[in-house]
């Protein structure tokens, strides 16, 4: 009998020993460190990435774990907290469930409460959660009111609250504009002013390739004092449409409005920007194409069309738009 117990005993310490050098923690350290899984999961290795990153010991062994235990399931992108004290079944069990971080994409010039809804719909926001982010998340200033939350793709904690993304977002827009600054210190421009311009350039562009352009056309309109006249911050004041859009189209009535954001009424800038535009439209802010246009518009074909004077404006809109 004692015999069989010594059997027992070494044949569990020598399993042991071999599920300890396969399979066992990669060293007792307890920090919690982030392991990433791109959103493009053409050319990655999974396997080889954790134990690159020391998550595992053994390539082999874990990758015996996914044939065995989750044959067919599709690992999720996103962030997983994972620490180098977790054994490989641990390991194995994290990496196969949802992840603690995910993949959040902000495009285009967007108004802070269309961003609130990406966020709510990746994030699992309930009402009260975006409404707080359209409220009080986004005025921790005046001017983060709108604007400076700035488009990009971001890994973001689930239990993030409002309040970090809004100054996760803040903190990239400072890192974007910190190598303009000096240039608009010297141009005697407020990065506020050029931050509502770069958005009023960001709605109204068909494209990057004519952003100069329109700030060309913006800058000449307000060195002479004419009014914007920018659809753009009328749709920006209206918020939601009927057809649950946020950029719809203005009818004439809507251009008799009162409110500071028509630039049909009043001459200056917005009060805020009306939406957060990437590096690209505020450095063209700095940057103008010259021209002696004053009035623009886009054909079909995405194709602007400048005039000097508003007679020249008409006939362009017979021409290319009736």
């Amino acid at each position: 009998m004692t015999r069989f117990f010594i059997l027992i005993f070494i044949s569990g310490f020598i399993l042991f020993g071999i599920y300890w050098n396969f399979f066992g923690q990669v060293s007792n350290s307890k920090e919690i460190k982030v392991f990433v899984v791109p959103k493009n999961q053409e050319d990655f290795d999974l396997v080889k990435s954790l134990y690159d990153n020391k998550f595992i010991k053994n390539t082999n062994s874990f990758q015996l774990f996914i044939s065995i235990f989750a044959p067919n399931k599709k690992i999720k992108s996103g962030g997983f907290r994972l620490s180098p004290n977790m054994d490989a079944w641990k390991v194995f069990n994290n990496i196969i469930g949802d992840p603690d971080l995910l993949w959040v994409t902000i495009g285009g010039c967007l108004r802070k409460e269309q961003i609130g809804e990406i966020l709510a719909n990746t994030l699992g926001w309930n009402e009260e959660k975006l409404d707080y982010w359209n409220t009080i998340d986004t005025n921790s200033k005046p001017e983060y009111q709108e604007g400076v939350y700035y488009p990009d793709t971001y890994l973001l904690p689930i239990d993030e609250t409002g309040a970090q993304i809004a100054k996760r977002f803040i903190n990239r827009f400072n890192e974007k504009l910190a190598p303009l600054a000096d240039k608009y210190l010297a141009d005697n421009i407020r990065w506020v002013t050029g931050l509502k311009i770069a958005s009023l350039i960001a709605r109204e562009a068909a494209g990057e390739e004519d952003m100069r352009l329109i700030s060309g056309i913006i800058w000449n309109r307000l060195n002479i004092g004419m009014p914007l006249q920018i659809d753009a911050t009328m749709q920006y004041t209206l918020g939601k449409n009927e057809k649950d859009q946020w950029w719809g189209t203005i009818d004439l009535d809507e251009k008799q409005n009162e409110s500071p954001y028509n630039s049909y009424l009043h001459k200056e800038l917005p009060p805020t920007p009306i939406c957060s535009p990437n590096i690209s439209y505020i450095e063209a802010v700095l940057y103008p194409e010259e021209t002696s246009c004053l009035f623009y518009l886009h054909d079909s074909n995405k194709q602007i069309h400048c005039a000097e004077t508003y007679e020249e404006h008409l006939k362009n809109i017979e021409t290319y738009l009736n």
